[in-house]
């Protein structure tokens, strides 16, 4: 069975070398990581991939990354994925107009391959914290996902490793309602067919192992749509 897919990183960059020398970093870091080298190759892979976060270049032929970056962000079920800009502009009138376009953070050429792993985990850790090996908590239910480990009202939890993954997915964003074909993406990975009634399966095994000391169910159903935590 697919482990729960790394982070997938969507590079934007018009120059090939760059390129290589990014992707080649990121999967050394062990994301996952998708190459567009213009701004339309970049908004229809963004579509296609919906990848955790975007590293743009400033400066690209056609569609300009200040342009993508506005587009991402006027969308409300995008806006959330971080961006990160790259740009060899340090003039300050950069940096307000960076503002303008909602981008989470800039980087300036040459930039440290360290620092902006650095910061690329920040962003990730803000917005998928299970992949960053971070604690996480809702009501009584804690998991660890360094550690692999589940507790609810202080007693542990055995969780089988479809169980912990959707767990873990669920409690990145309480209450937000996850359809079957996110959480077969992030739980079974994008390359793994599996029939979306086997999420009905793997939930109810969840909610199983979540109340066997006793509890509500934290696991809701939202009719024709998918799952939510709380």
């Amino acid at each position: 069975m697919a482990s729960q897919h790394q982070p997938c990183v969507l590079v934007v960059e018009d120059e090939s070398a760059q390129r290589e020398v990014l992707k080649y970093n990121l999967e050394a870091e062990g994301f996952d990581v998708v190459l567009a080298e213009n701004g339309d190759e970049a908004l229809l892979l963004f579509e296609e991939e919906q990848p955790d976060l975007v590293l743009l270049d400033w400066m690209l032929p056609n569609v300009s990354g200040l342009e993508i970056c506005r587009r991402i962000k006027a969308d409300p079920g995008k806006r959330q994925i971080p961006i990160i800009m790259l740009s060899a502009r340090s003039e300050e009138v950069d940096r307000v107009r960076r503002l303008e376009t909602g981008a989470d953070d800039y980087m300036v050429k040459p930039y440290s391959v360290v620092e902006l792993m650095a910061r690329l985990r920040t962003q990730l850790r803000r917005t998928r914290p299970s992949s960053m090996g971070e604690r996480m908590s809702f009501s009584d239910i804690i998991l660890d996902s360094a550690e692999h480990r589940v507790f609810r009202a202080g007693q542990s939890l055995h969780l089988g490793p479809t169980e912990f993954r959707l767990l873990s997915t669920l409690m990145e964003k309480p209450g937000r309602v996850w359809t079957r074909e996110q959480l077969l993406d992030r739980v079974w990975g994008r390359d793994v067919y599996v029939d979306t009634r086997t999420i009905d399966v793997h939930v109810g095994r969840l909610r199983k192992a979540l109340m066997i000391n006793g509890g509500d169910n934290p696991v809701r159903t939202v009719r024709g749509a998918g799952y939510a935590l709380g």
